[in-house]
Order: structure tokens, then sequence, then C-alpha cells
């Protein structure tokens, strides 16, 4: 493994929904070939807590891992104890955020309101993720980054493509979430690494 991402490449989670512990491992060693180096893995896809722990046992260097869908205070546990260190939701609780930042996790609450944003933000959240932000667009955004903190990253997830990159950096995103986009579980090797790389080149070429 000798992928080496720039600032960009690290500001890309992969977001494997649905996927099976099995498979879990060559997906990652794909995805991180890539210059990919979060991976999530939602709550619910089949055993996730497995692939978690098969994703945090291989140890890439550089790779964090986590879940997705995190919906209370157990689930955070469980990850953590699975060997993860990423915590992603697709809404702001407080609770929830408050324990996985004691936890020493990086987080990354869902917002789609300036309350919900804030709320994250008190919570402890460094990064928040516009969720879905195929919904709310980039104007939404642009208007959202005028009041937010500079030093809170906003990960837009959703319904965005590789040709929409530049347009989200534009209006202050500082890295994505991708999805189906990137994974399905019946996504070949071969089109998962081709997507990948696809997103990868996209953030890369749009030097945000």
């Amino acid at each position: 493994m000798t992928s080496k991402p720039n600032d960009n490449e690290l500001k890309l989670v992969a977001i494997l929904r649905g996927v099976a512990p099995r498979n879990v491992v060559a997906i990652g060693n794909i995805l991180y070939e890539a210059g990919i180096r979060k991976i999530e893995v939602p709550l619910n896809s089949p055993d996730p807590f497995d692939s978690i722990t098969a994703l945090a046992k291989h140890a890439l260097p550089g790779l964090t891992v986590g879940a997705g869908t995190v919906l209370n205070i157990d689930q955070v546990r469980r990850t953590h104890e699975a060997g993860g260190s990423l915590m992603v939701s697709p809404n702001s609780h407080g609770p929830v955020i408050e324990y996985a930042v004691q936890l020493g996790m990086e987080v990354m609450p869902g917002f789609a309101t300036a309350t919900e944003a804030f709320a994250a933000i008190a919570a402890g959240a460094k990064k928040i993720k516009l969720f879905p932000a195929v919904t709310y667009g980039t104007k939404h955004l642009q208007a959202l980054r005028a009041v937010l903190p500079p030093d809170v990253e906003v990960y837009p997830v959703g319904g965005i493509s590789a040709q929409d990159i530049p347009a989200w950096l534009a209006a202050g995103a500082a890295g994505f979430g991708f999805g189906s986009e990137l994974f399905k579980p019946d996504y070949s090797l071969e089109d998962i690494d081709k997507r990948a790389k696809t997103m990868v080149g996209a953030l890369r070429n749009a030097g945000g």
C-alpha cells in the first residue's frame, strides 16, 4: 500500500451502506489505493460491527474507520469497542455527539438547518454533515457558511456526483461523503475502483 493522498483526499468519506463483512477488507484496500482515508459502515448494513472490526484490524496506515447511521449511545459504545474511531449520524443528537467526543472519536453529525448545526457544534462537533445535500443545494450551504464558525468543516452528503464537486467547494464545503455514487453491494470491485478514482480525481482537480 503506497498511495499517498493529498489533503483533499483525506476529506472524502466512503459510505459502504450494505457492505458484507466478508467483502469489506477487499473493498477497503481498493478505496485506500485510490486515496480515500475515511470509511463509514452504516449500522443498517449486515453485521456492521464485524465489518468495522475487520477494517480496524486490517490497520491500513492513516485509515479512519467507523460507523454511520449512529442514533444512540449504545451504538457509539459498540462502534468504539469494535475498533471504530469515526461516528457519523444523520441527525444532531447532543448526548450521542458528546459521548463519542468523550471517547476521543471523530464525529460527523448530520444537520439541515442553522439550529441543528449549532446544536451539533455545541455538543463538540468540528465536522458536520449537510444531509441530504441534494435537497438543500449549494446556495443553502453558502448562506449557512456566513454564520458558521470558520473552523467547523461542512461535508455535503447525499446525491452528489463527481461533476458537482467544484460548485460545492465554491459554496464552502470542506469535504464530501459518497454513498451509492461510490458503493453498492452489487458493484464489482472493478466498478468500485473506477468510481473511487473518479471521485478522488475530481476532488483533486477541483483544487479545493
